[in-house]
């Protein structure tokens, strides 16, 4: 049930990810916004011990194309990588209690 709830929080937010940068182009004032919530969410994950390998590989693909000017990609890979961390999150809070579950009685 853990891993199908993390796919559907990372669907849901890639759905909403694209519907919203669908609406305009993506400035760097919108990249730099995008960028820093999803490093904040990624640190989050880091103090819970538990950052995904593929959230750096977004971020920094978010960095690269926000680099070469493309910004509406770097956008949508910064809301990507955020999306990647909180689901991390998700994970290692909902792990911190679920383990007693597998305890045999």
């Amino acid at each position: 049930m853990r891993i199908e709830m993390l796919k559907f929080i990372l669907a849901a937010t890639l759905l909403v990810t694209g519907a919203t940068s669908a609406l305009a182009a993506s400035t760097e004032a919108d990249f730099k916004a995008a960028y820093a919530a999803a490093e904040a969410a990624n640190k989050e994950a880091g103090s819970l011990r538990n950052q995904w390998t593929t959230t750096a590989s977004t971020l920094a693909a978010a960095k690269k194309a926000a680099d070469s000017g493309d910004f509406d990609t770097a956008v949508a890979a910064a809301k990507e990588a955020e999306a990647l961390a909180k689901a991390s999150i998700f994970q290692a809070t909902s792990e911190k209690e679920r383990w007693k579950d597998l305890e045999l009685h």
